[in-house]
Protein backbone atom coordinates (compact mmCIF):
# COMPACT_ATOMS: atom_id res chain seq x y z
CA UNK A 1 0.00 0.00 0.00
CA UNK A 2 1.25 3.47 -0.91
CA UNK A 3 -0.20 6.60 0.72
CA UNK A 4 0.59 10.12 -0.50
CA UNK A 5 -0.05 13.17 1.70
CA UNK A 6 0.15 16.81 0.60
CA UNK A 7 0.59 19.94 2.70
CA UNK A 8 2.94 22.26 4.55
CA UNK A 9 5.80 21.19 6.81
CA UNK A 10 6.67 23.89 9.34
CA UNK A 11 9.35 24.68 11.86
CA UNK A 12 7.86 24.45 15.36
CA UNK A 13 9.40 26.69 18.02
CA UNK A 14 8.27 26.01 21.58
CA UNK A 15 9.34 27.20 25.05
CA UNK A 16 10.70 24.52 27.33
CA UNK A 17 8.12 22.62 29.37
CA UNK A 18 5.17 24.79 30.37
CA UNK A 19 6.92 28.16 30.18
CA UNK A 20 4.98 30.98 28.54
CA UNK A 21 6.23 32.86 25.49
CA UNK A 22 6.99 35.93 27.59
CA UNK A 23 9.06 33.86 30.03
CA UNK A 24 11.27 32.12 27.49
CA UNK A 25 14.76 33.02 26.38
CA UNK A 26 15.20 29.85 24.31
CA UNK A 27 12.96 27.70 22.17
CA UNK A 28 13.07 24.06 21.15
CA UNK A 29 13.07 23.59 17.38
CA UNK A 30 11.24 20.64 15.83
CA UNK A 31 9.13 20.19 12.70
CA UNK A 32 5.51 19.36 12.05
CA UNK A 33 2.44 19.90 9.95
CA UNK A 34 -0.88 18.13 9.58
CA UNK A 35 -0.24 15.98 6.52
CA UNK A 36 3.41 15.37 7.40
CA UNK A 37 2.26 14.13 10.81
CA UNK A 38 -0.05 11.64 9.10
CA UNK A 39 2.78 10.42 6.87
CA UNK A 40 5.03 9.81 9.90
CA UNK A 41 2.31 7.83 11.67
CA UNK A 42 1.81 5.63 8.62
CA UNK A 43 5.54 5.10 8.09
CA UNK A 44 5.83 3.99 11.72
CA UNK A 45 3.16 1.36 11.01
CA UNK A 46 5.22 0.03 8.09
CA UNK A 47 3.26 1.77 5.32
CA UNK A 48 4.94 3.15 2.18
CA UNK A 49 4.09 6.80 2.98
CA UNK A 50 5.13 9.80 0.91
CA UNK A 51 4.85 13.48 1.78
CA UNK A 52 4.57 16.12 -0.96
CA UNK A 53 5.24 19.82 -0.43
CA UNK A 54 7.60 22.62 -1.44
CA UNK A 55 10.52 23.65 0.77
CA UNK A 56 13.53 25.97 0.31
CA UNK A 57 16.84 24.57 -0.86
CA UNK A 58 18.72 26.04 2.11
CA UNK A 59 19.78 24.19 5.25
CA UNK A 60 16.59 24.80 7.24
CA UNK A 61 14.58 23.35 4.37
CA UNK A 62 16.88 20.33 4.41
CA UNK A 63 16.43 19.95 8.17
CA UNK A 64 12.69 19.78 7.58
CA UNK A 65 13.14 17.08 4.94
CA UNK A 66 15.51 15.15 7.20
CA UNK A 67 12.96 15.19 10.04
CA UNK A 68 10.73 13.02 7.84
CA UNK A 69 13.43 10.83 6.33
CA UNK A 70 14.52 9.47 9.71
CA UNK A 71 11.08 7.91 10.11
CA UNK A 72 11.15 6.39 6.64
CA UNK A 73 8.81 8.84 4.93
CA UNK A 74 9.40 9.12 1.16
CA UNK A 75 10.43 12.73 0.49
CA UNK A 76 11.45 12.26 -3.15
CA UNK A 77 8.52 14.30 -4.50
CA UNK A 78 9.10 17.36 -2.29
CA UNK A 79 9.77 20.29 -4.61
CA UNK A 80 12.73 22.45 -3.61
CA UNK A 81 12.68 26.21 -4.00
CA UNK A 82 11.06 29.35 -2.65
CA UNK A 83 12.11 31.69 0.12
CA UNK A 84 11.24 30.27 3.49
CA UNK A 85 9.99 27.52 5.77
CA UNK A 86 6.78 28.43 7.56
CA UNK A 87 7.05 28.74 11.34
CA UNK A 88 4.64 28.25 14.17
CA UNK A 89 5.17 29.02 17.84
CA UNK A 90 3.53 26.71 20.37
CA UNK A 91 2.96 27.49 24.04
CA UNK A 92 1.67 24.47 25.94
CA UNK A 93 -1.27 25.10 28.24
CA UNK A 94 -1.68 23.77 31.75
CA UNK A 95 -4.65 23.36 34.04
CA UNK A 96 -7.20 26.03 33.03
CA UNK A 97 -4.69 27.95 30.86
CA UNK A 98 -5.12 26.91 27.21
CA UNK A 99 -2.36 26.20 24.75
CA UNK A 100 -1.56 28.95 22.24
CA UNK A 101 -0.32 28.83 18.66
CA UNK A 102 1.10 31.80 16.73
CA UNK A 103 1.70 31.42 12.99
CA UNK A 104 4.52 32.99 11.00
CA UNK A 105 3.91 31.23 7.71
CA UNK A 106 3.02 33.96 5.20
CA UNK A 107 5.19 33.74 2.10
CA UNK A 108 6.35 30.19 2.77
CA UNK A 109 7.58 28.11 -0.16
CA UNK A 110 4.44 25.99 -0.36
CA UNK A 111 2.11 28.98 0.02
CA UNK A 112 3.83 30.58 -2.99
CA UNK A 113 3.95 27.38 -5.05
CA UNK A 114 2.74 27.28 -8.66
CA UNK A 115 0.58 24.63 -10.28
CA UNK A 116 3.44 23.75 -12.61
CA UNK A 117 5.59 22.72 -9.62
CA UNK A 118 3.70 19.42 -9.25
CA UNK A 119 3.33 16.65 -11.82
CA UNK A 120 0.47 14.78 -10.17
CA UNK A 121 0.32 12.06 -12.81
CA UNK A 122 3.87 11.12 -11.85
CA UNK A 123 3.53 11.76 -8.11
CA UNK A 124 0.40 9.64 -7.79
CA UNK A 125 1.56 6.79 -10.00
CA UNK A 126 1.12 3.62 -7.96
CA UNK A 127 -0.63 5.38 -5.07
CA UNK A 128 -3.56 3.72 -3.32
CA UNK A 129 -4.57 6.58 -0.99
CA UNK A 130 -4.26 10.38 -0.98
CA UNK A 131 -4.68 12.54 2.11
CA UNK A 132 -4.92 16.29 2.63
CA UNK A 133 -6.48 18.67 5.15
CA UNK A 134 -8.40 21.92 5.03
CA UNK A 135 -5.21 23.71 6.08
CA UNK A 136 -3.57 23.14 2.69
CA UNK A 137 -6.06 24.91 0.36
CA UNK A 138 -6.28 27.70 2.95
CA UNK A 139 -2.63 28.65 2.33
CA UNK A 140 -3.34 30.46 -0.95
CA UNK A 141 -5.62 30.37 -3.97
CA UNK A 142 -2.83 28.72 -5.95
CA UNK A 143 -2.47 25.93 -3.40
CA UNK A 144 -6.24 25.39 -3.47
CA UNK A 145 -5.96 24.96 -7.26
CA UNK A 146 -2.98 22.61 -6.84
CA UNK A 147 -5.02 20.52 -4.41
CA UNK A 148 -7.90 20.33 -6.88
CA UNK A 149 -5.45 19.25 -9.60
CA UNK A 150 -4.30 16.39 -7.37
CA UNK A 151 -7.86 15.33 -6.58
CA UNK A 152 -8.82 15.19 -10.24
CA UNK A 153 -5.90 12.86 -10.92
CA UNK A 154 -6.93 10.74 -7.92
CA UNK A 155 -10.41 10.42 -9.40
CA UNK A 156 -9.03 9.39 -12.79
CA UNK A 157 -6.76 6.77 -11.19
CA UNK A 158 -9.34 5.43 -8.72
CA UNK A 159 -7.28 6.49 -5.69
CA UNK A 160 -9.08 6.63 -2.34
CA UNK A 161 -9.08 10.16 -0.87
CA UNK A 162 -9.38 11.30 2.74
CA UNK A 163 -9.61 14.83 4.10
CA UNK A 164 -9.48 16.26 7.60
CA UNK A 165 -11.53 19.47 7.52
CA UNK A 166 -9.13 21.16 10.00
CA UNK A 167 -10.62 24.67 9.83
CA UNK A 168 -8.10 27.37 10.84
CA UNK A 169 -9.68 30.77 11.38
CA UNK A 170 -6.25 32.43 11.29
CA UNK A 171 -5.84 31.33 7.66
CA UNK A 172 -9.23 32.07 6.06
CA UNK A 173 -12.84 32.98 6.70
CA UNK A 174 -15.66 30.52 7.26
CA UNK A 175 -17.37 31.70 4.08
CA UNK A 176 -14.31 31.10 1.90
CA UNK A 177 -13.59 27.79 3.59
CA UNK A 178 -17.12 26.62 2.89
CA UNK A 179 -16.93 27.60 -0.78
CA UNK A 180 -13.49 26.11 -1.49
CA UNK A 181 -13.89 22.98 0.61
CA UNK A 182 -17.35 22.40 -0.82
CA UNK A 183 -15.81 22.07 -4.29
CA UNK A 184 -13.02 19.77 -3.08
CA UNK A 185 -15.32 17.48 -1.08
CA UNK A 186 -16.88 16.00 -4.21
CA UNK A 187 -13.60 14.12 -4.70
CA UNK A 188 -13.32 12.87 -1.09
CA UNK A 189 -14.22 9.36 0.08
CA UNK A 190 -13.57 9.70 3.84
CA UNK A 191 -14.05 12.91 5.79
CA UNK A 192 -12.47 13.49 9.20
CA UNK A 193 -13.74 16.23 11.50
CA UNK A 194 -13.94 17.34 15.11
CA UNK A 195 -16.80 18.88 17.07
CA UNK A 196 -16.26 22.33 15.51
CA UNK A 197 -15.19 21.78 11.90
CA UNK A 198 -18.50 20.75 10.36
CA UNK A 199 -20.16 23.81 11.90
CA UNK A 200 -17.43 26.28 10.92
CA UNK A 201 -16.99 25.07 7.33
CA UNK A 202 -20.45 23.83 6.34
CA UNK A 203 -22.79 25.20 9.00
CA UNK A 204 -23.67 21.70 10.20
CA UNK A 205 -23.90 21.65 13.99
CA UNK A 206 -24.30 18.86 16.55
CA UNK A 207 -27.45 19.19 18.63
CA UNK A 208 -27.32 19.32 22.44
CA UNK A 209 -23.56 19.84 22.51
CA UNK A 210 -21.45 22.54 24.14
CA UNK A 211 -17.74 22.17 23.32
CA UNK A 212 -16.78 24.70 25.99
CA UNK A 213 -18.48 22.85 28.82
CA UNK A 214 -17.45 19.50 27.40
CA UNK A 215 -21.01 18.21 27.12
CA UNK A 216 -21.36 15.87 24.15
CA UNK A 217 -24.42 14.13 22.75
CA UNK A 218 -23.88 11.07 20.57
CA UNK A 219 -27.10 11.48 18.60
CA UNK A 220 -26.02 14.97 17.60
CA UNK A 221 -22.84 13.65 16.01
CA UNK A 222 -24.68 10.91 14.19
CA UNK A 223 -26.87 13.63 12.73
CA UNK A 224 -23.82 15.67 11.66
CA UNK A 225 -22.22 12.66 9.98
CA UNK A 226 -25.44 11.75 8.21
CA UNK A 227 -25.89 15.31 6.90
CA UNK A 228 -22.29 15.42 5.66
CA UNK A 229 -22.74 12.06 3.96
CA UNK A 230 -26.02 13.11 2.36
CA UNK A 231 -24.44 16.30 1.02
CA UNK A 232 -21.18 14.85 -0.30
CA UNK A 233 -21.81 11.10 -0.69
CA UNK A 234 -18.89 10.14 1.55
CA UNK A 235 -18.10 6.48 2.14
CA UNK A 236 -17.43 7.37 5.75
CA UNK A 237 -17.25 10.24 8.22
CA UNK A 238 -14.99 10.04 11.28
CA UNK A 239 -15.42 12.48 14.15
CA UNK A 240 -13.15 12.90 17.16
CA UNK A 241 -14.98 13.62 20.43
CA UNK A 242 -12.97 15.67 22.88
CA UNK A 243 -14.35 16.48 26.34
CA UNK A 244 -12.04 19.10 27.81
CA UNK A 245 -11.91 19.03 31.58
CA UNK A 246 -8.80 21.25 31.53
CA UNK A 247 -5.79 21.84 29.28
CA UNK A 248 -4.16 18.77 30.85
CA UNK A 249 -7.07 16.38 31.22
CA UNK A 250 -9.47 15.37 28.47
CA UNK A 251 -11.82 12.52 27.76
CA UNK A 252 -11.16 11.26 24.24
CA UNK A 253 -13.21 9.04 21.95
CA UNK A 254 -14.31 8.84 18.34
CA UNK A 255 -17.08 7.89 15.96
CA UNK A 256 -17.01 6.36 12.49
CA UNK A 257 -20.19 6.69 10.46
CA UNK A 258 -20.36 4.38 7.47
CA UNK A 259 -23.05 2.34 5.78
CA UNK A 260 -25.73 4.43 7.52
CA UNK A 261 -24.51 3.22 10.91
CA UNK A 262 -22.43 4.86 13.65
CA UNK A 263 -19.65 3.06 15.50
CA UNK A 264 -18.29 4.60 18.71
CA UNK A 265 -14.93 3.81 20.27
CA UNK A 266 -14.24 3.29 23.94
CA UNK A 267 -13.48 6.49 25.87
CA UNK A 268 -10.01 7.28 27.25
CA UNK A 269 -9.33 9.59 30.19
CA UNK A 270 -6.10 11.28 29.07
CA UNK A 271 -3.52 13.28 31.00
CA UNK A 272 -1.98 15.31 28.19
CA UNK A 273 1.70 15.85 27.53
CA UNK A 274 1.22 17.54 24.12
CA UNK A 275 -2.08 17.70 22.25
CA UNK A 276 -0.76 19.20 18.99
CA UNK A 277 -0.95 16.53 16.31
CA UNK A 278 -3.63 14.56 18.12
CA UNK A 279 -6.10 14.84 15.28
CA UNK A 280 -3.44 13.97 12.70
CA UNK A 281 -2.53 10.80 14.57
CA UNK A 282 -6.22 9.90 14.52
CA UNK A 283 -6.22 10.41 10.75
CA UNK A 284 -3.14 8.25 10.33
CA UNK A 285 -4.70 5.49 12.39
CA UNK A 286 -7.96 5.68 10.47
CA UNK A 287 -6.22 5.50 7.09
CA UNK A 288 -4.16 2.52 8.21
CA UNK A 289 -7.13 0.60 9.57
CA UNK A 290 -9.49 1.28 6.66
CA UNK A 291 -6.85 0.60 4.00
CA UNK A 292 -6.11 -2.73 5.69
CA UNK A 293 -9.74 -3.78 5.63
CA UNK A 294 -10.55 -3.46 9.34
CA UNK A 295 -14.25 -3.63 10.13
CA UNK A 296 -15.73 -0.26 11.23
CA UNK A 297 -15.61 -0.97 14.98
CA UNK A 298 -12.02 -2.19 14.87
CA UNK A 299 -11.07 0.75 12.64
CA UNK A 300 -12.37 3.41 15.02
CA UNK A 301 -10.84 1.65 18.02
CA UNK A 302 -7.44 1.59 16.31
CA UNK A 303 -7.64 5.24 15.23
CA UNK A 304 -8.65 6.60 18.64
CA UNK A 305 -6.05 4.45 20.43
CA UNK A 306 -3.32 5.81 18.12
CA UNK A 307 -4.45 9.34 18.88
CA UNK A 308 -4.68 8.72 22.60
CA UNK A 309 -1.04 7.62 22.62
CA UNK A 310 0.01 10.71 20.67
CA UNK A 311 -1.25 12.95 23.47
CA UNK A 312 1.52 11.47 25.63
CA UNK A 313 4.32 12.45 23.23
CA UNK A 314 6.16 15.76 22.86
CA UNK A 315 6.14 17.33 19.40
CA UNK A 316 3.93 16.95 16.35
CA UNK A 317 4.93 13.44 15.28
CA UNK A 318 3.25 10.34 16.71
CA UNK A 319 6.27 8.18 17.48
CA UNK A 320 4.52 4.93 18.34
CA UNK A 321 4.66 1.48 16.83
CA UNK A 322 1.90 -0.64 15.35
CA UNK A 323 2.19 -3.05 18.27
CA UNK A 324 1.76 -0.26 20.84
CA UNK A 325 -1.44 0.94 19.17
CA UNK A 326 -2.80 -2.59 18.87
CA UNK A 327 -2.09 -3.23 22.55
CA UNK A 328 -4.04 -0.17 23.67
CA UNK A 329 -6.85 -0.74 21.18
CA UNK A 330 -7.06 -4.29 22.47
CA UNK A 331 -7.86 -3.09 25.96
CA UNK A 332 -4.51 -2.79 27.79
CA UNK A 333 -4.60 0.80 29.07
CA UNK A 334 -2.77 0.06 32.32
CA UNK A 335 0.39 1.99 31.47
CA UNK A 336 2.39 -0.62 33.37
CA UNK A 337 6.13 -0.81 32.77
CA UNK A 338 7.00 -3.11 29.87
CA UNK A 339 9.96 -5.33 30.79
Amino acid sequence: MRVVTFGELMLRLAPEGYLRFVQSDKYEATFGGAEANVAVSLANYGVNAAFVSKLPEHEIGQCAVNSLRKFGVDTSEIVRGGARVGIYYCEKGASQRPSKVIYDRAGSSIACAERTDFNWEKILNGADWFHFTGITPALSDNVADITLDALKVCRSKGITVSCDLNFRKKLWSKDKAGKVMGELMQYVDYCIANEEDAKDVFGIEADNTDITSGKLDRNGYISVARKLTDRFSFKGVAITLRESLSANDNNWSGMLYTGDKAYFSKKYAMHIVDRVGGGDSFGGGLIYSLANGYDPQKAIEFAIAASCLKHSIEGDYNMVSLKEVETLAGGDASGRVQR
